[in-house]
């Protein structure tokens, strides 16, 4: 096969890194200025890789579809679908097995090869679904794809079967297998797994991973993890170990080893549950050592998010043909399709779906084929009546859990659903089966366990939220507006049991009470004339009144980037007012609603023997989106208003309440009643560690050495601190080098409030690096701030700078990017810093622009002086939270043992005990910026 072909007469490729453009055509790459590539970009046919980036880094708009644009990623995404690919000219080089390409002529003239090779695949006779793939690209054709000629070529350079009719292969939900009930597998039983076994099986998987090297504090991890999977002796008393194991120890294969045993053993699911989907993907890689066939991997080890997460069917069929009637993008569409034939699971959030995807080109926001509209975000899901519930992308995999030995979970799934089965519990009912069999886990990331259950206790009564469940029980009331309310969903199942209809219609009327959309334009427009509707939103607007008297717009911590909050008491007699009216509108919903589900579960009970299957399931997930909305969410609004009439005006000792708004763009655009535990590890205890067998809660970080006893800190955020039989400690140092392998540098003479001076020692420092430089910020207006100082500077040395919140990219495609690119540069927040995980030189100097305090909210003010006191033990509590989001990002740093890096405080008040929780051998060291840059340029290009 020859360039002959006129499929693969290719258009020139563009690639415009920072500071610099290149073209690769047939005659080869050569370097063009900015008005060359700028015109190549908007007038002629033109190769690209991400048209969005590469269009804001040109100066101009997000570019819509045209036939003289073809985006390379898309071809990845027709080509290879469900496959890996960071999207950028280097991230398509290295998914093909080609070098990363470094400057300009080197990216363009890699971009224009990946188009060619993705083309040759295609083309190939051994390439799988090539009937169905030229369905789809004369679909694609018709709907005016760019690449759609030579594809056709492509796949037609080998014999098709000739077909009258061909498939429009854009109907996934019609294709997919479906999925298949089984026997309940029943309880777990209670074989112990020994510290010895467990070295042996961490032996085998080692082996099988292809590492060879001893590494004793590794075997000693898993040896130790084995008490967190042996019986218990007494029910309420679980077997808990708190592990802290040193980056490098190997924890991942180091749990597993137990936990695989013990699920074999005992025919039941170890569950493991992280903070990020970087290492839920992680896990999942790693379990290959388990089970390297990958049809018995697909069984044993199942990764489970919320429902949130997975493509909804119905949603995508619902889109797809409005878009073959003209309203939508039926290019995404088509290539979402694709995609939901060959994911493994269907997850849109971090599983093997292109996020990028979507953002290639500018379309209308509501019609992408983003997560934010394929997916069930408001609970509509209609369970048992949706044609597509036999293909179910969340029923297989509620399904496969259910018979897997290894679940990987996140932890706000694991707390929610605990949450949600321990209310249902205390009723007398069964839970749903999501978490039932949660006996045995491991939480990894352990240092979050005690955000996520912050987050998964709290209640929140907003504008966003009520219009939320306004639609959830009405559905959508405006014009171009998807969804399906209480009526389309269960109508038919109430139409023979009239007090259930009743019920539904009194809850549809008794919802219109509650905020509609535009609620934030009511309560707060720009023009400051509040037009509140109904009593929610009345309430809502006393709210923001008392909170605009009581403090004022960007005087909070933080500034205008967390909006503003107040105490609740001393309450205004407005809001007091408007809450009596707003408790009352919500009572007025709860009740049919609970009448509702009274009514569905004697259908259940005295229909038993006549509901087919699929009724029944339609019952009980109707069942559970009330449960969570009439007994949980509901009841919560309530009392949080009926606190208000505390006579004695006292608040619960337990919980915080206060008034929030949410800022944006320098405008409000939500107001809020929270209400959070102060210790939400008493529900963490209660509802999730007590009722287990055995928990492991592990990190890198859990332990504090400044403290007289080191888990102290561990025990108080775990849930473990109250428990009948204390929990078991370990600590694992790293097996690194750090003090031959590692820098850590405060500079002693950048004032932090300068975003120009810390623009120009990170310039500085990340040139001396060579680039593989990564900037944490603790607030995005000083990110941005930065970045725009920054870019020009770092473009004119050929640098490469992304960054969160200002690139087109979802966090997980930035940090996709920065570890395809060797020498690029980011910036991000804490988002950033949890979910990186970049070996190799791609990371090798990491700078915080000032020291990660606490913020101090009203929230973490009470949390202070309940765990640490006044004076200097809250000054203590205050230390450790600030010293473990240091060893956290130190951690970032340092992934291989011949990783080399630099860690950098521009703050020069950091205090030296913030590095206590560093690992041994990383000294700190105060200089000048000067000294710094040299010392950092020294070590790094040696």
């Amino acid at each position: 096969m020859t360039g002959a072909e006129p499929w693969l007469a290719l258009p020139p490729a563009l690639a415009t890194p920072p500071g610099a453009g290149a073209i690769c055509d047939a005659e080869g790459a050569r370097k063009i200025g900015r008005g060359a590539a700028e015109g190549a970009f908007t007038t002629a046919p033109v190769m690209v890789a991400h048209a969005s980036l590469t269009a804001r880094r040109l100066g101009l708009a997000a570019p819509g579809r045209s036939q003289d644009l073809l985006d390379v990623l898309e071809l990845f995404a027709f080509a290879r679908p469900a496959r890996f690919c960071a999207p950028s000219a280097a991230g398509l080089a290295l998914s093909l097995g080609l070098s990363e390409p470094k400057g300009a002529e080197a990216q363009a003239a890699a971009l224009r090869e990946a188009a060619r090779l993705l083309l040759l695949e295609l083309a190939s006779p051994a390439y799988p679904g090539r009937e169905e793939a030229f369905g789809l690209n004369e679909t694609l054709g018709r709907a005016g794809w760019a690449w759609s000629p030579f594809v056709a070529g492509a796949l037609q350079h080998q014999p098709l079967r000739p077909r009258q009719h061909r498939s429009a292969g854009i109907d996934a939900w019609a294709r997919l297998p479906e999925w298949e009930d089984e026997a309940p597998r029943g309880e777990a039983g209670s074989a112990p797994v020994d510290s010895e076994s467990a070295r042996i099986r961490l032996e085998k998987l080692l082996q099988a991973s292809g590492l060879d090297e001893s590494r004793p504090t590794q075997s000693d991890y898993a040896a130790e993890a084995a008490f967190a999977f042996s019986p218990r002796n007494e029910e309420g008393r679980p077997r808990v170990l708190l592990a802290e194991a040193g980056t490098g120890t190997g924890k991942t294969l180091g749990y597993l080893a137990p936990a695989s045993l013990w699920a074999e053993r005992n025919q039941g699911a170890a569950w493991v549950s992280t903070y990020t989907r970087a290492l839920q993907r992680q896990i999942d890689r790693e379990s290959a050592a388990l089970w390297p066939d990958p049809a018995e991997r697909k069984k044993k080890a199942v990764v489970r998010k919320g429902r949130e997460n997975y493509l909804c069917l119905l949603n995508l069929q619902e889109m797809v043909h409005a878009a073959q009637l003209g309203n939508g993008d039926l290019i995404g569409m088509a290539l979402a399709s694709r995609w939901a034939m060959h994911s493994r699971d269907g997850d849109m959030t971090g599983g093997d779906y292109p996020g990028w995807l979507p953002g290639l080109f500018a379309t209308t926001a509501g019609h992408q084929a983003s997560p934010a509209n394929l997916v069930d975000r408001r609970g509509e899901c209609v369970h048992a009546a949706c044609p597509h519930y036999r293909v179910c992308f969340v029923e297989k995999t509620i399904r496969a859990s259910r018979r897997a030995d290894l679940v990987v979970a996140n932890h706000a799934l694991v707390l929610t659903q605990a949450a949600f089965d321990g209310a249902r519990s205390a009723r007398g009912l069964k839970s749903d089966g999501e978490t039932a069999a949660l006996k045995r886990i491991v939480f990894d990331e352990g240092h979050h366990l005690f955000d996520a259950a912050d987050s998964a206790f709290s209640a929140c009564l907003s504008g966003q939220e009520a219009a939320e469940l306004r639609r959830w029980i009405r559905g959508p009331e405006g014009r171009g507006r998807r969804g399906r309310g209480l009526e389309q969903r269960l109508g038919d199942l109430c139409a023979d049991t009239p007090d259930a209809l009743t019920a539904l219609n009194d809850a549809i009327r008794a919802a219109a009470q509650l905020p509609g959309e535009g609620v934030s334009g009511r309560i707060a427009p720009p023009s400051g004339e509040m037009n509140p509707v109904g009593p929610i939103e009345r309430f809502l607007a006393a709210s923001l009144e008392q909170l605009r008297a009581r403090t004022s717009e960007g005087s909070q911590p933080g500034g205008a980037d967390f909006g503003m909050e107040c105490a609740l008491r001393p309450v205004t007699e407005p809001v007091l007012e408007t809450a009596r009216e707003a408790a009352r509108a919500i009572q007025a919903v709860e009740a049919p609603l609970l009448a509702l589900a009274r009514h569905l579960e004697d259908i259940l009970d005295d229909e038993a023997a006549e509901l087919d299957g699929g009724a029944r399931a339609r019952i009980e997930g109707a069942l559970r989106g009330l449960d969570r909305r009439a007994r949980m969410t509901l009841p919560a609004w309530r009392s949080m208003l009926a606190a208000l009439d505390n006579d004695t005006g006292e608040a619960d000792p337990d919980f915080v309440d206060w008034l929030s708004a949410e800022a944006a763009f320098g405008r409000i655009h939500d107001v809020a009643l929270r209400r959070h535990w102060i210790d939400p590890t008493v529900p963490l205890e209660a509802a999730v560690v007590v009722p287990s067998h055995g928990v492991l809660i592990t990190s890198a970080t859990l332990s504090d050495p400044m403290a007289d006893d080191p888990f102290d800190m561990a025990r108080l955020r775990t849930g473990s601190a109250r428990l009948i039989e204390p929990a078991r400690t370990l600590k694992v140092d790293s097996p690194f080098d750090y003090a031959a392998n590692s820098r850590v540098i405060v500079v002693t003479d950048v004032a932090k409030d300068d975003p120009r001076q810390t623009a120009a020692a990170m310039r500085e420092l990340f040139l001396a690096a060579g680039g593989g430089g990564l900037g944490l910020f603790t607030a995005i207006r000083r990110l941005k701030a930065v970045y725009e100082r920054l870019g020009p500077d770092l473009a004119k040395a050929g640098v490469p700078l992304y960054a969160q919140h200002v690139d087109p990219l979802e966090v997980g495609a930035l940090v996709d990017v920065f570890r395809a690119e060797q020498d690029s540069c980011l910036l991000g927040t804490d988002a950033v810093r949890d979910g990186v995980d970049v070996p190799g030189r791609s990371l090798r100097i990491l700078a915080f622009d000032r020291v990660p305090w606490p913020r101090p909210d009203l929230l973490h003010r009470a949390r202070r002086l309940k765990f640490g006191g006044e004076s200097a033990a809250g000054r203590a509590y205050d230390d450790a939270l600030a010293r473990a989001k240091v060893a956290q990002a130190f951690g970032r740093l340092i992934r291989r043992a011949d990783d080399k890096g630099v860690f950098v405080m521009l703050d020069a008040a950091c205090p030296t005990r913030l590095f206590a929780g560093l690992p041994p051998g990383a000294e700190v060291q105060r200089m000048t910026l000067v000294e710094a840059i040299e010392l950092t340029g020294g070590f790094l290009q040696t």
